[in-house]
C-alpha cells in the first residue's frame, strides 16, 4: 500500500473478531489518524514488534462504576476472611484519621465472614468515630452507633419505601441499610466535590488502561443512592477537558436525575434533563447513554425480587425498589421522550416488570432497533431468555460474578436455579449479542478474570455454577470486545480489528481463544492502544 501509517503492530497474532464465526486472525495491524488502515505490513512512523504476542480489541466494559471504584481506592479494603479481620482493618485506619473525620471502607461480603458487622464491634473498633462500611454489592452499608445518632436512628428505625433500616430483635437498629435506606446517608455525606470526583475517575481510568480496557460504561450517575453529585456530569467532563479521562466513557443518568419538561406536546418529551438532553449527545471520548432505572436490589444480599422464595431464606422473595406501577411509567417515559433505557432487574421477578415494560413503549411509541438494557439479568428463566430475544433487548450479565460471590449465590439459590444466574450461553443460543461487564468494584473487574469466570463457570471455592452456562474463550473475548459494543450501539466505530474502525487495542501474552481454559486468568497485558496511541506498555 502507498501508505505511511503513524504505528505499525507487526509480528502479532491479531484477533480481529471479524469473518466466519468471528475466528479471522491477521499479522499486522497499521493505524493512521487514530483509525486501523491496514492489517499487513506497511510503511510507517512508529514499528512495534510484538515477537508473537495477541493483538485484540480493546477491552469494553459495558457496566462498571468509574467515579465509585476511583472514591474506593481511598478507602478502607475489606475484602478480608473474617470479621475480626475486619475490626482490625477498621481499627488501623481510625487510627490514623483526624477527630470527628469518618472511617469508610468497602467490599465487605457477609457470605464470606459469617454476618454483618456489628454497630457495638464498629463502635469499639474506631473509638467513636463514625464509620460507614459499603457492602460489596453496593445495594447496602452498615454504619455505627455514631452515624445512626446523626440520622436519628440510634434507638428506633424509619420506614423507608423501597428500603428497609434492619433492626435486631428488639426494634433497635443494627446499623444495615438496605437498598433505598442507604438515601439516609446522602445528607451527610453527599455531594462529593467535583475535584474529588475528578482525582477518583482519573485515578480508575489509569488502572483501567493496565488491564486493556478502553472504554467503559458509567452505570449511574447524577442521582439517587447510587450518584455521588448532582453535577456529577461536569467532572466527566472536568476530566475530559484537562485530559484525566484516560478511557472512552458513556454515562448512564440515573432516574431519579431526570424530572417533569413542559416541551411542545407534539414533541413526546415528557421526561428528562434540562434543555432536552438525552441517549446519545456527546462524542467518541464521552457521551450521555441510557437512563438507569433501579428494579430491584441485590442476590447476594438477598434484596433482589424473585418470583420464589431464596433458598437459604425460607418465606423471603426481596422486594422491588419501588411501587411496581410507578416503575412502569418511569420506564414508559423514558422511553416515549428518546432515552435509551437499562434497567437494573437481578430476580426473575423484577425481570418480568421490566420486559413487560419494554414490551408496552414499544407496541405504544415503537423506536427502531432501540436495544433497551436489563443490567444484570441475574437470576433468568429459560422463557425470559426467549422473551429479551424477541423484543431486542439487551441483557448485561457479570460473569465475573460466577467467581467471586457464585458461593454466595448458589447458597441463594439452590441447585434447581444455579443455572439461572447471570448466563451466556442461552444468550448466544437465543440469537442474542451479550456485552462483558464486572459492576466493578463490586467485583475485581479485570476482564480477564471475567473471561475466565465466563469460560470456566467456577466459584472461588471451586464449585460448579451453572456449567451449562459456559462459554469458550472465543466467545467470551467477542462479548467483551465487539458485544459491549453493540450494547452501546457503537459496533459500527470499535468492538472489532477492521478497516476505519478505531484502533483501540489490547496486547495479550497468550490468546483467550486458544489456551488451556483453565490458564485464561494468568493472560498478561502487555500493552493498551487508545485511538492509535500506546496509553500503557
Amino acid at each position: 500500500m502507498s501508505l505511511q501509517a503513524d504505528l505499525l503492530l507487526t509480528n502479532a497474532r491479531v484477533r480481529t473478531l471479524e469473518g466466519a464465526g468471528r475466528a479471522d486472525v491477521a499479522g499486522a495491524v497499521a493505524v493512521l489518524n487514530g483509525r486501523v488502515v491496514a492489517l499487513e505490513d506497511v510503511p510507517a512512523r512508529r514499528v512495534i514488534d510484538l515477537d508473537g504476542a495477541v493483538v485484540a480489541p480493546g477491552f469494553h466494559d459495558a457496566h462498571n462504576h468509574m467515579a465509585w471504584y476511583g472514591l474506593s481506592l481511598a478507602e478502607v479494603d475489606l475484602r478480608v476472611p473474617s470479621l475480626e479481620a475486619l475490626y482490625d482493618a477498621v481499627a488501623a485506619r481510625a487510627a490514623t484519621t483526624a477527630p470527628g473525620a469518618w472511617v469508610v471502607g468497602a467490599g465487605y461480603d457477609e457470605n464470606k465472614l459469617g454476618a454483618h458487622p456489628s454497630r457495638e464491634a464498629l463502635d469499639r473498633a474506631a473509638g467513636g468515630l463514625p464509620v460507614w462500611l459499603k457492602h460489596t454489592s453496593g445495594h447496602m452499608c452498615t454504619v455505627n452507633s455514631a452515624v445512626l445518632t446523626e440520622l436519628g436512628l440510634a434507638d428506633a428505625p424509619v420506614d423507608v419505601p423501597g428500603g428497609l433500616v434492619v433492626v435486631d430483635g428488639e426494634g433497635r437498629p443494627t446499623g444495615l441499610l438496605q437498598e433505598q435506606a442507604q438515601g439516609l446517608l446522602s445528607r451527610l455525606v453527599l455531594p462529593y466535590p467535583v475535584a474529588t470526583l475528578v482525582d477518583a475517575i482519573e485515578c480508575a481510568g489509569r488502572a483501567y488502561l493496565a488491564q486493556g480496557i478502553t472504554s467503559v460504561v458509567e452505570a449511574g450517575i447524577g442521582g439517587g443512592w447510587i450518584g455521588k453529585s448532582p453535577v456529577e456530569v461536569a467532572a466527566y467532563q472536568q476530566a475530559r477537558d484537562t485530559g484525566r479521562l484516560p478511557v472512552r466513557v458513556e454515562l448512564m443518568v440515573a432516574a431519579d436525575a431526570l424530572r417533569t419538561l413542559s416541551a411542545h406536546e407534539d414533541d413526546g418529551i415528557v421526561r428528562g434533563l434540562d434543555l432536552g438532553i438525552r441517549t446519545g449527545l456527546g462524542d467518541d471520548r464521552l457521551r450521555i447513554g441510557p437512563v438507569k432505572v433501579f428494579s430491584d436490589g441485590s442476590l447476594i444480599g438477598h434484596t433482589c425480587a424473585l418470583t420464589e422464595d431464596f433458598a437459604d431464606t425460607p418465606g423471603s422473595r426481596g422486594y422491588l425498589q419501588d411501587d411496581a406501577a410507578a416503575l412502569t411509567r418511569t420506564i414508559l417515559d423514558a422511553h416515549r421522550s428518546g432515552w435509551r433505557v437499562a434497567a437494573h432487574a437481578i430476580g426473575d421477578a423484577a425481570i418480568d416488570l421490566v420486559l413487560d415494560a419494554y414490551d408496552e413503549a414499544q407496541r405504544r411509541w415503537p423506536r427502531p432497533d432501540v436495544r433497551h438494557r436489563v443490567e444484570h439479568f441475574g437470576v433468568s428463566r429459560p422463557d425470559q431468555v426467549l422473551r429479551a430475544a424477541a423484543l431486542g433487548v439487551v441483557p448485561v450479565p457479570q460473569g465475573r460474578f460466577v467467581g467471586e460471590i457464585g458461593d454466595g449465590m448458589l447458597r441463594a439459590l439452590g441447585p434447581d436455579r444455579a443455572g439461572w444466574a447471570y448466563r451466556y450461553r442461552s444468550l448466544l443460543d437465543a440469537g442474542i449479542t451479550p456485552p462483558g461487564s464486572s459492576d466493578r468494584p463490586v467485583v475485581d473487574g479485570a476482564p480477564l478474570l471475567g473471561l475466565h469466570d465466563m469460560v470456566n463457570r467456577r466459584t472461588d471455592s471451586g464449585a460448579a455454577c451453572g456449567p451449562q452456562e459456559a462459554i469458550t474463550g472465543l466467545e467470551a473475548l467477542t462479548a467483551y470486545t465487539r458485544g459491549s459494543a453493540y450494547a452501546s450501539h457503537q459496533e459500527h466505530d470499535r468492538g472489532t480489528v477492521a478497516l476505519g474502525k478505531r484502533a483501540d487495542l489490547v496486547v495479550l501474552s497468550d490468546d483467550p481463544a486458544t489456551v488451556d481454559p483453565t490458564t485464561i486468568r494468568e493472560i498478561e497485558v502487555l500493552g493498551t492502544v487508545l485511538g492509535g496511541e500506546v496509553v500503557h506498555g
